[in-house]
Protein backbone atom coordinates (compact mmCIF):
# COMPACT_ATOMS: atom_id res chain seq x y z
CA UNK A 1 0.00 0.00 0.00
CA UNK A 2 1.11 3.65 -0.63
CA UNK A 3 0.10 6.78 -0.41
CA UNK A 4 0.01 9.58 -2.51
CA UNK A 5 -0.33 13.18 -2.01
CA UNK A 6 -0.87 15.34 -5.23
CA UNK A 7 -0.29 19.01 -5.38
CA UNK A 8 -2.66 21.47 -6.19
CA UNK A 9 -4.87 20.33 -9.61
CA UNK A 10 -7.06 23.14 -10.12
CA UNK A 11 -9.42 21.44 -12.72
CA UNK A 12 -6.92 19.77 -14.49
CA UNK A 13 -7.97 16.57 -15.08
CA UNK A 14 -5.62 15.31 -17.82
CA UNK A 15 -2.35 15.37 -15.90
CA UNK A 16 -3.82 14.04 -12.90
CA UNK A 17 -4.98 10.82 -14.07
CA UNK A 18 -1.49 10.83 -16.19
CA UNK A 19 -0.12 10.60 -12.46
CA UNK A 20 -2.30 8.33 -11.48
CA UNK A 21 -1.51 6.30 -14.55
CA UNK A 22 2.50 6.81 -13.90
CA UNK A 23 2.03 5.78 -10.11
CA UNK A 24 -0.25 2.71 -10.90
CA UNK A 25 -2.62 4.22 -8.61
CA UNK A 26 -5.47 0.90 -7.01
CA UNK A 27 -8.07 2.13 -5.11
CA UNK A 28 -8.22 -0.75 -3.26
CA UNK A 29 -4.83 -0.68 -1.58
CA UNK A 30 -3.71 3.01 -2.35
CA UNK A 31 -4.61 6.00 -1.01
CA UNK A 32 -5.02 9.55 -2.14
CA UNK A 33 -4.67 12.69 -0.07
CA UNK A 34 -4.64 16.37 -2.00
CA UNK A 35 -2.96 19.59 -0.62
CA UNK A 36 -6.70 21.08 -2.31
CA UNK A 37 -7.31 23.28 -4.68
CA UNK A 38 -8.89 20.36 -6.56
CA UNK A 39 -10.45 23.59 -8.88
CA UNK A 40 -10.77 26.60 -10.75
CA UNK A 41 -8.48 28.10 -13.92
CA UNK A 42 -8.37 24.58 -15.53
CA UNK A 43 -9.86 22.84 -18.18
CA UNK A 44 -12.15 20.19 -16.43
CA UNK A 45 -13.31 21.20 -12.79
CA UNK A 46 -16.09 18.99 -12.61
CA UNK A 47 -14.37 15.89 -13.58
CA UNK A 48 -11.68 16.22 -10.50
CA UNK A 49 -14.57 17.03 -8.74
CA UNK A 50 -16.39 14.08 -9.38
CA UNK A 51 -13.26 12.02 -9.53
CA UNK A 52 -12.84 12.61 -5.75
CA UNK A 53 -15.96 12.41 -5.17
CA UNK A 54 -16.64 8.98 -6.44
CA UNK A 55 -12.96 7.95 -4.61
CA UNK A 56 -14.30 9.49 -1.11
CA UNK A 57 -13.52 6.57 0.55
CA UNK A 58 -9.77 6.37 0.02
CA UNK A 59 -8.80 10.15 -0.58
CA UNK A 60 -7.95 12.43 2.39
CA UNK A 61 -8.02 16.32 0.82
CA UNK A 62 -7.46 19.43 2.75
CA UNK A 63 -9.24 22.49 1.80
CA UNK A 64 -7.69 25.25 -0.35
CA UNK A 65 -8.76 28.65 -1.24
CA UNK A 66 -10.52 28.18 -4.80
CA UNK A 67 -12.14 25.58 -2.73
CA UNK A 68 -13.97 27.81 -0.25
CA UNK A 69 -14.03 30.22 -3.01
CA UNK A 70 -16.41 27.69 -5.35
CA UNK A 71 -18.88 27.05 -2.39
CA UNK A 72 -19.23 31.01 -1.87
CA UNK A 73 -20.42 31.12 -5.59
CA UNK A 74 -22.56 28.01 -5.49
CA UNK A 75 -23.94 29.60 -2.13
CA UNK A 76 -24.82 32.97 -4.17
CA UNK A 77 -22.21 35.14 -1.71
CA UNK A 78 -19.96 35.58 -3.82
CA UNK A 79 -19.89 36.70 -7.67
CA UNK A 80 -17.67 34.51 -10.09
CA UNK A 81 -14.41 36.22 -10.46
CA UNK A 82 -12.73 37.28 -14.18
CA UNK A 83 -10.47 34.46 -13.98
CA UNK A 84 -12.74 32.01 -12.64
CA UNK A 85 -14.19 28.92 -15.02
CA UNK A 86 -16.26 26.79 -12.40
CA UNK A 87 -19.38 26.92 -14.59
CA UNK A 88 -19.03 23.04 -15.34
CA UNK A 89 -19.60 22.39 -11.97
CA UNK A 90 -22.03 25.12 -11.28
CA UNK A 91 -24.18 23.72 -14.53
CA UNK A 92 -23.96 20.03 -13.30
CA UNK A 93 -27.29 18.18 -12.22
CA UNK A 94 -25.00 16.51 -8.97
CA UNK A 95 -23.96 19.72 -8.01
CA UNK A 96 -25.47 20.08 -4.63
CA UNK A 97 -24.19 16.63 -4.09
CA UNK A 98 -20.38 17.50 -4.44
CA UNK A 99 -20.95 20.91 -2.89
CA UNK A 100 -22.01 19.42 -0.22
CA UNK A 101 -19.19 17.13 0.38
CA UNK A 102 -16.99 19.60 0.51
CA UNK A 103 -18.36 21.29 2.70
CA UNK A 104 -17.52 18.37 5.38
CA UNK A 105 -13.79 17.82 4.43
CA UNK A 106 -10.71 19.75 7.00
CA UNK A 107 -8.88 22.49 6.68
CA UNK A 108 -5.88 20.52 8.22
CA UNK A 109 -5.01 16.88 8.71
CA UNK A 110 -2.65 14.96 11.24
CA UNK A 111 -1.64 11.22 10.64
CA UNK A 112 1.20 9.13 11.36
CA UNK A 113 3.37 12.21 12.75
CA UNK A 114 2.38 14.31 9.37
CA UNK A 115 0.83 17.28 9.07
CA UNK A 116 -0.74 18.46 5.95
CA UNK A 117 -2.63 22.38 4.99
CA UNK A 118 -3.03 24.02 1.74
CA UNK A 119 -0.96 27.16 2.28
CA UNK A 120 1.23 26.88 5.44
CA UNK A 121 0.90 27.02 9.68
CA UNK A 122 1.94 30.26 11.43
CA UNK A 123 5.06 30.08 13.29
CA UNK A 124 3.18 30.96 16.11
CA UNK A 125 1.48 27.82 16.31
CA UNK A 126 1.75 24.24 17.00
CA UNK A 127 0.36 21.25 15.07
CA UNK A 128 -2.16 20.97 17.60
CA UNK A 129 -3.07 24.74 17.34
CA UNK A 130 -3.16 24.21 13.77
CA UNK A 131 -6.17 21.54 14.24
CA UNK A 132 -7.97 23.27 16.77
CA UNK A 133 -8.30 26.29 15.07
CA UNK A 134 -8.79 24.33 11.45
CA UNK A 135 -11.60 22.78 13.34
CA UNK A 136 -13.13 26.31 13.77
CA UNK A 137 -13.44 27.15 10.75
CA UNK A 138 -14.86 23.34 9.25
CA UNK A 139 -17.72 24.01 12.53
CA UNK A 140 -18.92 27.12 10.52
CA UNK A 141 -18.86 25.55 7.37
CA UNK A 142 -20.90 22.50 8.16
CA UNK A 143 -22.77 24.87 10.09
CA UNK A 144 -26.68 26.54 9.91
CA UNK A 145 -24.96 29.97 9.36
CA UNK A 146 -22.55 28.54 6.67
CA UNK A 147 -23.39 31.34 4.26
CA UNK A 148 -22.63 34.37 6.97
CA UNK A 149 -18.95 32.61 7.22
CA UNK A 150 -18.90 31.93 3.09
CA UNK A 151 -19.46 35.58 2.73
CA UNK A 152 -17.54 37.67 4.77
CA UNK A 153 -14.86 34.92 5.13
CA UNK A 154 -13.01 37.28 2.19
CA UNK A 155 -10.35 40.32 3.27
CA UNK A 156 -6.86 40.62 4.51
CA UNK A 157 -8.20 41.85 7.94
CA UNK A 158 -7.51 40.76 10.94
CA UNK A 159 -2.93 40.45 9.90
CA UNK A 160 -1.94 38.75 12.84
CA UNK A 161 -3.64 35.92 14.99
CA UNK A 162 -4.50 36.74 18.82
CA UNK A 163 -6.12 34.63 21.24
CA UNK A 164 -8.78 37.18 22.07
CA UNK A 165 -10.15 37.65 18.67
CA UNK A 166 -13.81 36.14 17.89
CA UNK A 167 -16.00 35.77 15.63
CA UNK A 168 -15.72 36.02 12.36
CA UNK A 169 -12.65 38.22 12.61
CA UNK A 170 -10.97 35.09 13.96
CA UNK A 171 -12.51 32.76 11.40
CA UNK A 172 -10.75 35.29 9.16
CA UNK A 173 -7.32 35.03 10.00
CA UNK A 174 -7.48 31.26 10.53
CA UNK A 175 -8.68 30.57 7.54
CA UNK A 176 -6.32 33.17 5.51
CA UNK A 177 -3.29 31.62 7.59
CA UNK A 178 -4.83 27.81 5.99
CA UNK A 179 -5.29 29.14 2.62
CA UNK A 180 -3.59 32.15 1.45
CA UNK A 181 -0.34 32.64 3.40
CA UNK A 182 3.20 33.09 1.87
CA UNK A 183 5.06 35.23 3.84
CA UNK A 184 4.63 36.49 7.09
CA UNK A 185 6.37 37.90 10.31
CA UNK A 186 8.23 35.87 13.19
CA UNK A 187 5.39 36.57 15.24
CA UNK A 188 2.48 35.86 12.43
CA UNK A 189 1.87 38.82 10.42
CA UNK A 190 0.38 38.15 7.43
CA UNK A 191 1.90 39.87 3.91
CA UNK A 192 -0.78 38.93 1.61
CA UNK A 193 0.34 41.37 -1.00
CA UNK A 194 3.99 38.98 -2.26
CA UNK A 195 3.47 35.77 -3.76
CA UNK A 196 6.49 35.30 -5.93
CA UNK A 197 9.94 33.75 -4.94
CA UNK A 198 11.15 37.06 -3.20
CA UNK A 199 8.78 39.17 -1.12
CA UNK A 200 7.50 42.66 -2.38
CA UNK A 201 9.62 45.33 -0.31
CA UNK A 202 7.81 47.05 2.75
CA UNK A 203 4.65 44.84 1.99
CA UNK A 204 4.56 44.96 5.82
CA UNK A 205 5.79 48.41 6.86
CA UNK A 206 8.68 47.64 8.87
CA UNK A 207 8.59 44.12 9.49
CA UNK A 208 10.97 41.80 8.17
CA UNK A 209 8.82 39.03 6.44
CA UNK A 210 9.85 35.26 5.33
CA UNK A 211 8.16 32.38 4.23
CA UNK A 212 6.38 31.28 6.95
CA UNK A 213 8.90 27.63 7.28
CA UNK A 214 11.64 29.83 6.87
CA UNK A 215 11.43 31.21 10.85
CA UNK A 216 13.93 29.78 12.36
CA UNK A 217 11.83 29.64 16.28
CA UNK A 218 8.49 28.40 14.60
CA UNK A 219 6.57 25.78 16.56
CA UNK A 220 6.60 23.48 13.85
CA UNK A 221 10.06 23.29 13.99
CA UNK A 222 11.22 19.28 13.26
CA UNK A 223 7.40 18.53 11.83
CA UNK A 224 6.73 17.13 8.69
CA UNK A 225 4.35 19.05 7.19
CA UNK A 226 2.45 18.71 3.52
CA UNK A 227 1.39 22.23 1.51
CA UNK A 228 0.15 23.50 -1.95
CA UNK A 229 -0.49 26.97 -2.62
CA UNK A 230 3.12 28.46 -3.71
CA UNK A 231 3.88 27.48 -7.60
CA UNK A 232 6.72 29.88 -7.58
CA UNK A 233 8.53 27.82 -4.94
CA UNK A 234 8.68 25.12 -7.69
CA UNK A 235 8.74 22.59 -4.77
CA UNK A 236 12.01 23.89 -2.97
CA UNK A 237 12.20 24.84 0.75
CA UNK A 238 15.12 25.51 2.81
CA UNK A 239 14.21 21.67 5.04
CA UNK A 240 13.42 18.48 3.50
CA UNK A 241 10.20 18.23 6.19
CA UNK A 242 8.44 21.31 4.90
CA UNK A 243 7.15 19.82 1.44
CA UNK A 244 5.65 21.70 -1.35
CA UNK A 245 3.99 20.43 -3.79
CA UNK A 246 2.36 23.16 -6.09
CA UNK A 247 3.87 22.81 -9.08
CA UNK A 248 2.00 24.95 -11.17
CA UNK A 249 -0.17 22.90 -13.21
CA UNK A 250 -2.96 24.96 -13.98
CA UNK A 251 0.04 27.55 -15.60
CA UNK A 252 1.43 24.96 -17.93
CA UNK A 253 4.20 23.58 -15.80
CA UNK A 254 3.87 19.86 -13.91
CA UNK A 255 1.38 18.19 -11.67
CA UNK A 256 3.52 16.70 -8.45
CA UNK A 257 2.20 13.64 -6.52
CA UNK A 258 4.46 12.93 -3.36
CA UNK A 259 5.14 9.23 -2.37
CA UNK A 260 4.90 9.35 1.76
CA UNK A 261 6.42 6.43 2.31
CA UNK A 262 9.56 6.94 0.38
CA UNK A 263 9.73 10.40 -0.40
CA UNK A 264 9.83 9.97 -4.20
CA UNK A 265 8.60 12.54 -6.46
CA UNK A 266 6.37 11.99 -9.91
CA UNK A 267 5.66 14.52 -12.06
CA UNK A 268 3.41 14.79 -15.68
CA UNK A 269 3.47 17.41 -18.14
CA UNK A 270 0.66 20.47 -18.10
CA UNK A 271 1.48 21.59 -21.51
CA UNK A 272 -1.33 23.54 -22.99
CA UNK A 273 -3.16 24.16 -19.86
CA UNK A 274 -2.23 27.41 -19.10
CA UNK A 275 -3.47 28.82 -22.45
CA UNK A 276 -7.03 27.66 -21.09
CA UNK A 277 -6.54 28.87 -17.96
CA UNK A 278 -6.09 32.33 -18.74
CA UNK A 279 -8.90 32.29 -21.64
Amino acid sequence: MSTYVVGDIQGCFAPFQCLLERVKFNPDKDRLWSVGDLVNRGPDNLGVLRWFYEHRDNVTLVLGNHDLHLMAVSAGVRKPSRKDNLDDILDAPDREKLIEWLHYQPLAHFENNVTMVHAGIPPIWTVQDTLDRAWEVENALQGARHREFLRDMYGNDPFVWEDSLSGMTRLRVITNYLTRMRYCTRKGKLDLISKGPVPIPDAVAGKKVAPWFSHKRRLTKGQTILFGHWASLEGVTDSKKTIALDSGCVWGNHLTAYELETGRRIRCDCDGISNSASA
